[in-house]
């Protein structure tokens, strides 16, 4: 099936969608015929990519959205349903990252990930799902390779993500029934905003990321490969070939690919391992 055929006309809803990964599938889904709800917390980025997507002839609406609270979620849900009638996509975006050794880590700080990681897709789902039931549609939960083995100076990151993926799989048992689809999709490191705000020991936001903005993915093609998963209707979307190296690598040589991981991010500019 042609992906703007299958995405023409789907109500999408998406968190974190005022930057990065949530702004380009917002852009590329809307651009397909899609209807795309927006949420995030900065309600004048919103208003920008929602009337850039209007410009464009996209059908959108949005509202202001904080994951962490459990009425927003609540609230955007709403108004897709006001907007649009029902919801066919669910795409738990939004996320918080972090840099930093576990021993100097202020316990705040893995709160915050997890609260806006884990919670946040959580109290999305619970009021996307039902909706979900009834349309027989997709419920995705943006991940990281870090939810599939630790990753060393992200700890918190890799918690969250880890408590995402557990989630997500025991939606989808539990709606083996309902026809609802559940994906978790694993990008690589990608070049948006989420590095730039990642939380240091104390709680501040890095301002600048250690690695090569040109070797990483780009938000766009994230957006695309997210939605030929949701057309395949695919469990688990590794995107990049050291996802996929991790996921089978880990089955059979575990060791191994803790060394791999050590070395590589002990290797980051000002990383907090030792070499």
């Amino acid at each position: 099936m042609d992906m703007r055929k299958f995405m023409n006309d789907k109500v999408i809803v998406i968190t974190g969608a005022s930057s990065g990964i949530g702004e380009a599938m917002a852009r590329e889904y809307a651009a397909m015929g899609a209807k795309v709800v927006l949420g995030a917390r900065r309600e004048e980025e919103l208003e920008r990519v929602a009337s850039e997507i209007e410009t464009c002839g996209g059908k959108v609406a949005y509202i202001a959205c904080d994951v962490t609270k459990e009425k927003d979620c609540q609230a955007l849900i709403d108004k897709a349903v006001e907007s649009y009638g029902r919801i066919d996509v669910m795409i738990c975006n939004a996320g918080l990252s972090m840099r930093a050794l576990f021993d100097d880590c202020d316990l705040e700080v893995l709160h915050r990930l997890m609260d806006v990681n884990f919670w946040g897709t959580v109290n999305c789902t619970k009021y996307a799902l039902p909706w979900l039931q009834r349309s027989r549609g997709s419920l995705v939960g943006i991940s990281s390779v870090a939810g599939i083995h630790g990753l060393p100076g992200r700890t918190g990151y890799s918690a969250s993500k880890y408590a995402m993926t557990g989630f997500l799989d025991t939606i989808r048992i539990e709606n083996l029934k309902k026809g609802v689809h559940v994906m978790t999709a694993c990008p690589g490191f990608t070049a948006s905003n989420v590095r730039f705000a990642a939380l240091t020991a104390d709680g501040t936001q890095q301002g600048e990321t250690p690695r090569n903005e040109a070797r990483m993915m780009t938000p766009e093609q994230v957006a695309h490969i997210v939605a030929r998963g949701i057309r395949r209707r695919k469990r688990l979307c590794l995107m990049e070939w050291e996802g996929r190296a991790t996921h089978h690598l880990k089955k059979f040589f575990p060791a191994l690919v803790d060394r791999l991981f050590y070395m590589v991010m002990a290797n980051e500019p000002d990383s907090p391992l030792k070499r």
